[in-house]
């Protein structure tokens, strides 16, 4: 199971957004590599890394910092917020990284989806938001009206690196990930599933390998302190 240590961009700064609220943000750090840096000094392999100036907007909007960050700081780095077409796709794995993750055009645009994931395979992720079992887009911003579990099945067939899913209402608060509609996930696919949203403690992580993910994204508990990333990468074996 691996541990993916988050960096949320915000203006190229490392921030966090209280159940994806663009008006309740908590700012950490200003040099995210510095932080990339931090954390693979501390045993983090993968990082995560959210540009939620693109979410927002619907394009790439920190492809500056991101790029630093993919050249200074030797890890795996994953990415979504704003990659809603071809170019932008291989913009960020042109600036090397893993992979690329893709959540709103997924869900707006499936077939033009499946046509990327033939073209790129395993290097996209399918990230799926939700409040309860209702899908939403768009930076969180919008409900589409799809369900998570059907969705995944349908995307699940296509040759993607994993499924990356997140309980809206649990992310930024310290209160534990949704353990029930992840281990739901799990079950219903094959294709590797990442928890995100509220990990927040050791048995946290042990309750999510329990149920079967592949890997945990953590923010604002390693930020806060509530959880070292030594602690969580121990807990992950």
């Amino acid at each position: 199971m691996e541990i993916l240590p988050a960096i949320d961009l915000r203006s190229g700064k490392c921030v966090r957004l209280i159940q994806g609220r663009y008006d309740k943000q908590i700012t950490y750090k200003d040099d995210p590599v510095a932080q990339a840096a931090e954390f693979l000094a501390d045993g983090a392999q993968w990082l995560h890394v959210v540009d939620l100036d693109g979410a927002k907007e619907g394009r790439p909007m920190n492809a500056d910092a991101v790029g630093r960050i993919a050249r200074d700081v030797s890890m795996k780095i994953e990415l979504g917020g704003g990659i809603r077409d071809e170019q932008a796709i291989r913009q960020m794995l042109d600036l090397g990284l893993t992979r690329v993750i893709l959540g709103t055009s997924a869900v707006k645009q499936f077939d033009w989806f499946c046509q990327m994931a033939d073209q790129f395979p395993g290097k996209l992720v399918l990230g799926l938001d939700a409040r309860g079992s209702a899908l939403a887009a768009a930076g969180w911003l919008e409900q589409t009206g799809g369900n998570l579990l059907d969705f995944a099945r349908q995307a699940a067939r296509l040759p993607i690196a994993a499924i990356i899913y997140t309980d809206i209402s649990r992310d930024g608060m310290l209160s534990g990930p949704n353990l029930e509609r992840t281990a739901e996930l799990v079950r219903a696919v094959a294709v590797p599933i990442i928890a995100a949203g509220g990990v927040t403690t050791a048995e946290d992580i042990g309750r999510l390998k329990t149920a079967g993910v592949s890997g945990a994204i953590i923010g604002r508990a390693l930020y806060e302190g509530s959880i070292t990333l030594p602690q969580a990468l121990e807990a992950a074996r």
